[in-house]
């Protein structure tokens, strides 16, 4: 039996090269790919794989959040990271979120289908610095305090932000000025780019 693999990667060119090397393994078959996490759900869904392979920064659903969300269904598959963010911070959250794997992009392709055989058979595949680093700093945000700060990292005003989350925007105010504080920085865009730098946005 091969070890099926749906390959989640909103870059063409990545999900097509990343295809291509592991359709050359003999025990490795790659039943399906997706651009962003929510059509990773509906694919996963459909055709359940043995491995889902995934990006972090995804439209619509980061990888980390298919990843929980995956671990929340209950459904009968495991998670890699395949990513360039080298971010302890980055790394716990994805443990957090129940992922068996955490890869970067420039690891060989031998290493890469080695993690898969791995993590099919139950274990963990970590990178190993990475792994050294994940403890050294925890991460101060909430999950809430971490949405309404990306939202505003992206632009969105008080008012956006309390729509989208069903929350007032007193409420909103509060979590940014949480997240500021949190992360002694002057203002909401230092807060974001502080907490993107050490993977924790």
């Amino acid at each position: 039996m091969k070890i099926r693999v749906l390959i989640v990667e909103d870059q063409a060119m990545v999900l097509g090269a990343l295809g291509a090397l592991l359709g050359l393994e003999p025990d490795i078959e790659v039943t399906g790919q997706a651009r962003d996490g929510a059509a990773a759900i509906n694919a996963v869904q459909a055709h359940p794989p043995d491995v889902v392979l995934t990006d972090i920064e995804m439209p619509q659903m980061t990888g980390l959040e298919l990843a929980a969300e995956i671990k929340k269904r209950r459904l009968p598959c495991r998670v890699i990271i395949l990513t360039t963010f080298a971010r302890s911070g980055y790394l716990r959250r994805a443990l957090d979120a129940g992922v068996s794997g955490y890869l970067l992009k420039d690891s060989p392709s031998k290493v890469l289908a080695a993690a898969i055989r791995k993590v099919h058979a139950g274990q963990r595949a970590i990178d190993p610095e990475l792994a050294a680093e994940a403890w050294s700093e925890a991460d101060p945000l909430t999950d809430r305090e971490r949405q309404v700060l990306r939202l505003a990292a992206e632009g969105a005003t008080g008012a956006d932000i309390a729509a989208r989350l069903k929350l007032s925007e007193g409420t909103v105010r509060n979590y940014l000025s949480e997240a500021i504080s949190k992360l002694g920085a002057a203002n909401r865009t230092e807060a974001a780019r502080i907490a993107r730098q050490r993977g924790w946005l």
